[in-house]
């Protein structure tokens, strides 16, 4: 697969919420508008590979869940979720999602969740998607952890049947929770009669400062052990060499973020030569204040050096956004057209853990849909 290309048009500031496009000229095709390629990234067909579960909820459906435990300090209130979602740094961020997190109490309440994410990703042309979920979350606040299963299956076997999007998992350790957290989310991955089927990957999330990578090497020698693939969060808040430490000693075989890659040249060409992707989620960054601005962000020089760049969004509507609008902004960033976003759709196919059948089907979707845009 090529390289996303690079040189089309200049860019400037923006900020999360901000119309990421602007309008441009090109000589060859007449004039370009922003409504042009929001259009085209509308109808995209989309693989994700880096979205929260609970991070995913919707102000309507986080609404919801409020309303139905009032004694959580998180609003009822759709329009007052902007300024709860508003963060200081990456620190008050983890505050406010774990305050989301505990309004996941019931059975009922991870199957609800569940199924309107996929409506939500569905509604993006989103076919694939790798939600990352933390099931120690729940477990520990008393959810049977063969009930929670289960509604996570439930709602993505409707989901696809419904939507025809398809979900897959990956299980990842709260990393503020330590190494108990690790031990439950390793046994309730690998163990045959609670795994569920769409398990496909581990990961490690949460804050990075203070909680080294090394410490969870047992717990993903398990999981790669049992068949899963290592995708743990690295970079994001730290130097590069927490992302060395994610291949070192965790086996990753993509990085959540890896914001500070950038900043090692050795590393970046060996993310290129091995074919080890990045999961970029421009917005986050800026809105966790792990990077300053959009025109500060790495995802240039991570192109640049020939890495394997897949679009995502993280935790969507708490940072105000989406995936197509990550792709809008990747556009502005990169200086991209119809084609180079199409081969951004394509990377993250390429990165992904779908079977082999599935990702020839889905990119023979994405150069259909592409021709037919682009043909007069």
């Amino acid at each position: 697969m090529t390289r996303v290309p690079l040189g089309r048009h200049s860019a400037r500031d923006a900020c999360p919420g901000e119309d990421p496009l602007t309008a441009h000229a090109d000589a060859e095709r007449g004039p370009r508008t922003s409504r042009d390629l929001h259009a085209f990234i509308a109808g995209l067909p989309k693989a994700e590979l880096h979205v929260h579960h609970v991070g995913s909820a919707s102000p309507r459906i986080v609404s919801e869940l409020a309303a139905r435990h009032p004694d959580s300090k998180v609003p009822t209130d759709p329009e007052a979720l902007a300024d709860y979602f508003t963060f200081t740094d990456f620190a008050h961020f983890i505050e406010v999602y774990l305050s989301v997190v505990d309004l996941i109490r019931t059975p009922e309440d991870v199957r609800l969740l569940t199924y309107e994410v996929a409506r939500d990703l569905a509604r993006q042309q989103v076919r694939y998607a790798e939600l990352t979920v933390t099931p120690f979350s729940s477990t520990r606040r008393g959810i049977d952890e063969g009930a929670f299963m289960a509604a996570i299956e439930d709602a993505r076997k409707a989901a696809e049947a419904e939507f025809g999007t398809v979900l897959r998992w990956c299980f990842d350790i709260p990393g503020e929770a330590g190494l108990e957290s690790a031990e439950e989310t390793a046994r309730l991955a690998t163990d045959d009669r609670l795994r569920p089927e769409g398990l496909v990957s581990f990961g490690l999330g949460g804050p990075e400062i203070g909680v080294p990578r090394p410490q969870f090497k047992p717990y993903f020698d398990r999981a790669i052990a049992a068949g899963l693939h290592s995708v743990p969060h690295a970079g994001e808040t730290t130097g590069p060499e927490t992302v060395w430490d994610a291949l070192t000693h965790l086996g990753a075989e993509r990085i959540g973020h890896g914001t500070s890659s950038a900043r090692d040249p050795r590393l970046l060409a060996h993310l290129a030569e091995h074919r080890i992707a990045l999961e970029v989620c421009p917005t986050s960054n800026i809105a966790t204040r792990a990077v300053r601005t959009l025109d500060e962000h790495p995802v240039k020089e991570f192109v640049r050096a020939g890495v394997l760049v897949t679009i995502n969004s993280d935790d969507p509507p708490m940072f105000g956004t989406d995936l197509n609008n990550e792709y809008a902004v990747a556009a502005r960033l990169l200086d991209l057209d119809e084609r180079g976003l199409a081969e951004l759709a394509r990377n993250a196919v390429e990165a992904s853990f779908l079977d082999e059948p599935g990702k020839a089907k889905l990119a023979a979707e994405i150069e259909t849909y592409t021709s037919g845009w682009l043909t007069p």
